[in-house]
């Protein structure tokens, strides 16, 4: 079993979230904690102007309540909702925090993410733990 298990969740339709909550559950057992994580994506400053005041507040402010409500579910799991690029921050923060394992939830993969590449294969290969895709 691993002792510290991080679940970066996305609130994407595509991603299968409560899969990688059940699949962290398992591998973290009774005695190893979960760290769910939501990374806010930051507004481009041209779009910024389009959204009503206080969209971003509102709407960081609605994820920490459903992150938070979904790590209340799980034994030993707490919630964090940090600012930055999805992949990028995710790696960071496993490396100040540690996780021996990392559980995150993928799409299907197509033609874009050969060019672009998604979140999940970024933290596939960079991160210095086990990790565990679900789709």
């Amino acid at each position: 079993m691993y002792k510290h298990v991080l679940v970066p969740v996305s609130f994407d339709d595509e991603r299968n979230s409560a899969g990688a909550l059940a699949v962290a559950q398992l591998l973290a057992g009774d005695d190893g904690r979960i760290s769910l994580l939501h990374v806010v994506e930051e507004v481009p400053n041209y779009a910024i102007s389009y959204l009503p005041e206080g969209y971003r507040d509102q709407a960081k402010e609605a994820v920490r309540k459903e992150l938070g409500d979904m790590a209340s579910a799980l034994p030993k799991a707490t919630a964090h909702v940090i600012d930055g690029h999805s992949s990028r921050t995710i790696l960071d923060w496993a490396e100040k925090h540690e996780p021996d394992c990392i559980v995150i939830a993928s799409h299907r993969p197509g033609v874009q993410d050969m060019l672009l590449g998604s979140t999940a294969a970024k933290v596939v290969r960079h991160a210095t733990c086990a990790v565990h895709v679900i789709r």
